[in-house]
This record gives C-alpha cells, structure tokens and sequence, in this order.
C-alpha cells in the first residue's frame, strides 16, 4: 500500500501532536513544517511546561524548521496547524516566508489569518482539513478546564 503525502495526510500529523499537548495539559494545538514531503518540524504547544506565553506550536516549529534548514526562511515549506494562527504566529510565519499555512479550525477571535485580511502577503492559505476532529479536541480540553476551575 502506497502511502499518499497529501495536506490530511500531514495534518492527522499535525493532530497527532496537538492530542499530546492535550494529555499534558497544554491548549491542543499541533504543528507541522513541511517541504517536498520531508517533515522538517513537529511541534504541540508548550506554553505552560516552558512558563512562556510564546512557545506556540507554530512559533516552536519555525525555529526547528529554519535550524534543520540552516535558513531563517522557510520558502517551498507548509505549515499544517490544528488551530488557525494567532497575530504573533502569523506575522512570525509571513517573516519566515512560509509559502503556505493549512489549518483545522478557525479562529475568528484571535486568529492572525482572520483579523489581518487585508495584510498583504504571498501565502497560500487552505482551511478545515480535520476540522471536526481539532475542534472536538479543542472544545473537550476547554470544557475539561471550565470543570476543573468549578
């Protein structure tokens, strides 16, 4: 059986990381660097592990990415997230020079790609791949949380 390297392809990829942010008590978001079917960068949020408002999976899978590639741009390359990306991550990627952000769920409220529309960039944007599974993912770890704090 021929394996298809396709967007739900690295995106279950992507989920797959954001289900072990969710058994460490992170948000559920996974993340995944991609160019020419070689994964460069894995990543799930680490926000509360590291004490750092900044460690996204997106922004931690940057980094990994441009160290494998010894270039801080990540041209060819596709970012597969869970959750749409937030301002700082979306800027982060258009300075990376990512060609291309696949994401599950939107986030109209914080997402970076939903509130700078009008931003002019060259990326490729694709939504809703695994949607229903991320935000089932996403909906049960809030719902955990709301529970825990009552």
């Amino acid at each position: 059986m021929r394996i298809k390297f396709n967007d739900e392809y690295y995106m279950k990829l992507a989920y797959k990381y954001a289900k072990l942010a969710y058994e460490k008590d992170e948000v559920p978001v996974g993340a995944v660097i991609v160019k020419n079917n070689i994964v460069l960068a894995k990543s799930y949020n680490l926000v509360e592990t590291l004490t750092d408002v900044t460690a996204h999976a997106e922004m931690i899978s940057i980094t990994s990415a441009t160290n494998k590639i010894n270039s801080k741009y990540l041209v060819d390359c596709t970012l597969y997230v869970t959750l749409e990306p937030c301002v700082m991550c979306f800027e982060a990627l258009i300075m990376s020079r990512i060609s291309k952000i696949v994401y599950s769920v939107s986030d109209p409220k914080k997402g970076g790609i939903s509130t700078q529309l009008k931003k002019k960039h060259k990326i490729l944007i694709s939504s809703g791949i695994l949607q229903k599974k991320s935000l089932d993912l996403i909906q049960r770890f809030f719902k955990k949380k709301r529970i825990k704090f009552f």
